[in-house]
């Protein structure tokens, strides 16, 4: 191997060696949050921005903006730890499938100003729901990972939800 070939070679094995050497390892979080859909009231944390043009079953079209309290326990009155902020779409013409795209912004606890982001497909009446961990913030800096939704309470009359999410984060 000639010298100009083994140089370029060198070089990029040293600096993918310098910029593994600088990351801490990572670790694995998990906690778990509720998220609370509100579309009743005259203070709903859920809106519609683009309504369906066809009365489908499944809503497709329907897009929603969200910002939901996310709190510790199934109760809008427990711990209030953050917001779930975003949207989430109606994406299937067959079934109730979202398409989610939120972050979890910490307002309180340990952690306080990190951002998690979730983005994936949402089968709203399967029991357990799988959508991956994008990126994150503050404490969850590079964060992968995954989230299950769970629905812990639905109101067909309001629409109103409360979603069980069990977070697991892969971060430095």
């Amino acid at each position: 191997m000639s010298a100009a070939t083994l140089f370029p070679l060198t070089f990029l094995l040293l600096l993918t060696a310098a910029a593994s050497a600088t990351l801490p390892p990572q670790k694995l979080t998990k906690f778990t949050v509720y998220w609370h859909d509100i579309i009743s009231g005259r203070n709903p944390t859920s809106i519609p921005i683009i309504t369906p043009r066809t009365n489908s079953t499944s809503f497709f079209g329907l897009v929603r903006m969200i910002d939901n309290p996310l709190t510790s326990s199934p109760s809008l009155r427990s711990t209030l730890l953050g917001r779930a902020q975003g949207f989430y779409a109606s994406a299937s013409k067959e079934e109730v499938a979202l398409l989610m795209s939120m972050n979890f912004v910490f307002k309180s606890g340990k952690y306080d100003g990190s951002t998690i982001t979730v983005m994936g497909r949402n089968e709203v009446f399967r029991d357990v729901r799988e959508m991956a961990v994008i990126g994150g913030t503050g404490k969850f800096r590079f964060a992968t990972g995954w989230v299950q939704a769970r629905t812990k309470r639905l109101d067909f009359k309001t629409g109103d939800a409360v979603v069980e999410y069990r977070c697991s984060v892969l971060h430095y």
